[in-house]
C-alpha cells in the first residue's frame, strides 16, 4: 500500500482523479462568480427588473456565507462525501431552475439556491484536501486548486459575453449541468473515507439562529447605503434583530451537546488570529475586484475586456505564489511566511494608492498581480495551518470558520468601501460619469484597501510561531483505504485516511 509521499501529487498519481474532482467542483463556485456579471444585461432585457438585479449577487452570497459555517460542521460529523455531493446537487439544481427562470424575483430565489450549493462545495474541497495530502503537500495542492480561480477570471467574463451576444444568456447556467455531473460521478467513484459510525445530537436550534442572525447581518453590510440608507428603519431593524438572533445563538450554543459553532473555534490563538487573516483577505480582494473595472473604465474609458484582463493578473499571482507557499513555511515557519506575505501584498496596495492619481493599466495590471504574490503566500500558509493544528473531526469547522471570515471581510469591506466611494461621487456635480471623480473615489478605496491590508499584518503578528513540524498533524500520510474501516486514527486525532481511487 503506497504512502501519500510515494504516490506524488498532480493528476497522474493515485489520487490524482479525485484532485481533478475537487478542481471540478471549485470550478463551478469560480466561473460563477464571474460569469453572471456580464450577462446581466440581456437578462434584464429579457426577463425585466433592472432594479432588482443586483439581488442576483446578493441573493447568492447571503445563501452562501450562513451556509458555510453550517456544512463545516455536518462534514465532521457525516463525512465530507455526502455533504460535497449534497452541494453539488443544490447547484445543479439551481442551475437548472435559473436556466428556465421567467422571471427576475424567479431567478433571485433560485441563484439562493445555488449559493446554498456553493457553501457546501468550496470550504469541502478544501477540507478534503487537507485530508488526503500531507502537510509538505497541502501547498503544492492549493496552488492547483487557486489556478482554478485564474482560469475562471479569464473564461467566465468570456463565455458569459458569448452567450450574450447569441442571445442565449441562460446557457451560462445551464453550462454547469454537465461539470456537476462529472464532479459528482468522479467524487463517487473515487472517494472514499474512513468516518466514525456513531450517533450525533444535530444542533437544529443552532443552525437556525446563526443561520438567521448571519443572513440579516450580512443583509445589512450588503445592502445599507444602496437597496436603503444606512440611517433608516429597514437597515436599523435589520442590524437590530440580526444581533437579538446572534445573541440567542450564543446562549444556545452554550447547552447544546454538539454545537454548531464550537468556543473553542474563538478562543485557540492560531485559529482566531487566522480567521482574522482571512477577514482582511476578503476584505483587500473585494476592494480590488470592485473597483479595478469601474477605475479603469471611468477613468481611461477602457474596455470591459481591458479592465478585466487587468484584474485577472490578481488571480494569476496567486496561484504562482500559493503553488510555492510549501517550500517557504516548511523551513521558516507559517507565520514568517505570511509575514512575507502580507509585506509583498501591503507593497502591491501601495503602488495603487500613490499611482490612482495618474491612472495606467499596465502598471495597475502589475499592482494587482503583485498583491496576488502576496494573498497567496498570506492565505495558503495560515489557512494550512489551521487546518494542520486540528484533527480530522475537527478540521471540517475550522476551515469552514477561516472561509466564512473571509466572505464576512467581503461583505463588510463591500460595505465600507462602497460608503467611502459614494461619499465622494455624492459631493461631486458630475457623479460616476466624471472622470476626475472616479479617479478620486477609486483612489479612496484603494486607500482604504491598504488600510484594510495594514490592520491585517496586526493578525500576522498575533499567530503564534508554529514551525510546520511542530504542528499537530504534520506527519500524517494518508493512504488509500476502503469506505468503511476503523475510525481509531480520528479517535486518535490523526488524520482519516481518504482516497481509493
Amino acid at each position: 500500500m503506497m504512502t501519500a509521499r510515494a504516490q506524488g501529487v498532480g493528476f497522474r498519481s493515485e489520487r490524482g482523479p479525485i484532485l481533478i474532482a475537487l478542481m471540478l467542483s471549485t470550478g463551478l463556485v469560480a466561473i460563477d462568480s464571474t460569469i453572471v456579471a456580464t450577462a446581466v444585461p440581456s437578462i434584464v432585457r429579457d426577463v425585466g427588473g433592472f432594479a432588482s438585479f443586483p439581488w442576483l449577487f446578493s441573493a447568492y452570497l447571503l445563501a452562501q456565507a450562513v451556509s458555510v459555517p453550517i456544512y463545516g460542521k455536518l462534514s465532521d460529523m457525516a463525512g465530507r462525501k455526502p455533504i460535497i455531493l449534497t452541494g453539488i446537487g443544490l447547484f445543479l439544481l439551481g442551475s437548472v431552475l435559473c436556466g428556465v427562470a421567467w422571471s427576475m424575483p424567479s431567478l433571485i430565489a433560485f441563484r439562493a439556491l445555488q449559493g446554498l450549493g456553493a457553501g457546501a462545495v468550496l470550504p469541502v474541497s478544501v477540507t478534503i484536501a487537507g485530508d488526503i495530502y500531507t502537510l509538505q503537500e497541502r501547498a503544492k495542492v492549493q496552488g492547483y486548486l487557486a489556478s482554478v480561480w485564474a482560469v475562471s477570471s479569464v473564461v467566465g467574463p468570456s463565455l458569459g459575453g458569448i452567450f450574450s451576444a447569441l442571445g442565449i444568456w441562460r446557457g451560462i447556467f445551464l453550462v454547469n449541468v454537465p461539470l456537476c455531473l462529472l464532479a459528482g460521478w468522479m467524487l463517487i467513484r473515487t472517494l472514499h473515507e474512513n468516518v466514525e459510525r456513531a450517533t450525533h445530537k444535530v444542533d437544529y436550534a443552532g443552525a437556525v439562529l446563526l443561520a438567521g442572525s448571519l443572513g440579516l447581518l450580512i443583509l445589512g453590510a450588503l445592502q445599507g447605503g444602496q437597496a436603503w440608507a444606512w440611517n433608516s428603519s429597514i437597515s436599523i431593524g435589520v442590524f437590530v434583530v440580526g444581533a437579538v438572533l446572534l445573541v440567542a445563538f450564543l446562549l444556545v450554543e452554550r447547552r447544546a451537546a454538539e454545537p454548531i459553532l464550537p468556543a473553542w473555534v474563538v478562543s485557540r490563538r492560531l485559529l482566531a488570529t487566522t480567521a482574522l487573516v482571512s477577514f482582511g483577505v476578503g476584505a483587500m480582494m473585494i476592494g480590488l475586484t470592485s473597483y479595478v473595472p469601474t477605475f479603469l473604465e471611468g477613468a481611461l474609458s477602457s474596455s470591459p475586456l481591458v479592465a478585466g484582463l487587468a484584474l485577472a493578473a490578481l488571480t494569476l499571482g496567486w496561484p504562482l505564489s500559493a503553488s510555492q507557499a510549501g517550500k517557504f513555511y516548511l523551513r521558516i515557519g507559517f507565520k514568517s511566511t505570511a509575514l512575507i506575505g502580507i509585506a509583498i501584498a501591503v507593497m502591491g496596495l501601495l503602488i495603487l494608492s500613490l499611482t490612482a492619481s495618474t491612472p495606467n493599466v499596465a502598471l495597475i495590471a502589475v499592482s494587482c498581480f503583485v498583491v496576488g504574490l502576496g494573498l497567496g503566500l498570506l492565505a495558503t500558509p495560515t489557512l494550512i495551518s489551521a487546518q494542520s493544528s486540528v484533527p480530522w473531526h475537527e478540521r471540517g469547522v475550522v476551515t469552514s470558520t477561516n472561509m466564512f471570515a473571509r466572505s464576512i471581510g467581503s461583505a463588510l469591506g463591500v460595505a465600507v468601501f462602497g460608503a467611502v466611494a459614494n461619499s465622494i461621487y455624492g459631493g461631486s456635480s458630475g457623479g460616476d460619469s466624471d472622470q476626475a471623480t472616479v479617479i478620486s473615489a477609486s483612489g479612496a478605496v484603494f486607500l482604504a484597501a491598504l488600510v484594510a491590508g495594514l490592520l491585517t499584518v496586526a493578525a500576522v503578528l498575533a499567530m503564534p510561531a508554529v514551525k510546520a513540524e511542530d504542528s499537530g498533524n504534520s506527519d500524517a500520510e494518508p493512504v488509500p483505504t476502503q469506505a468503511e474501516g476503523s475510525s481509531s486514527q480520528a479517535a486518535a486525532g490523526g488524520d482519516v485516511p481518504t482516497g481509493k481511487s
